[in-house]
């Protein structure tokens, strides 16, 4: 089987629903990849471009089904904070160092990382090992707005990789 097109979750009618591939975070995120499904198939994705695939998107068979996917379970970390402020201090620190996380409401998602747990912890979070998907954000910069800096913005350009660490890049829109 090949599929040459990704269908997003929620924009394909279930009853084209042939078969499930379980896909992890890190196999998530291509252009083309020969997959397995759950009855056992071969599919060939095979995309003009890279993509990402989120849990319940379909890929669009050649011949018209669709293949369901679903984030394969892994070990994660589940971040807790006992107020809202702490949450939000320890995004920051999360996001400050370009980790992939997913937001849950209550708690953030990362993948396990003994040392960025020891930190959540130092700025007053508690930490819990689950197993579960991960879908993490796409992030600001995958498929969103294109990002330039205008020539007069009051920053020095000169030292790019300190930008890329520390400039903001939020909009307002």
């Amino acid at each position: 089987m090949r599929a040459g097109e990704v269908l997003p979750a929620g924009g394909w009618d279930a009853g084209r629903e042939v078969d499930t591939v379980l896909v992890d975070y890190d196999r998530r995120h291509r252009r083309r990849i020969l997959l397995t499904t759950e009855a056992g198939h071969d599919v060939l994705l095979d995309l003009p471009h890279a993509a990402r695939l989120r849990h319940g998107d379909g890929l669009l068979l050649d011949d018209g089904g669709v293949v369901r996917v679903q984030a394969r379970p892994e070990k994660l970390a589940d971040i807790h904070a006992h107020d809202d402020g702490d949450l939000v201090r320890i995004a920051w620190h999360l996001g400050n160092r370009h980790l992939p996380v997913q937001l849950l409401g209550e708690h953030i998602r990362i993948r396990t990382d003994h040392v960025i747990e020891e930190r959540v912890e130092l700025l007053g979070g508690h930490v819990e090992h689950v197993t579960a998907p991960f879908d993490p954000e796409a992030g600001a910069y995958a498929g969103g707005h294109q990002h330039s800096h205008d020539e007069d913005d009051g920053h020095d350009h000169q030292d790019d990789e300190h930008l890329h660490a520390h400039h903001p890049h939020a909009r307002d829109d």
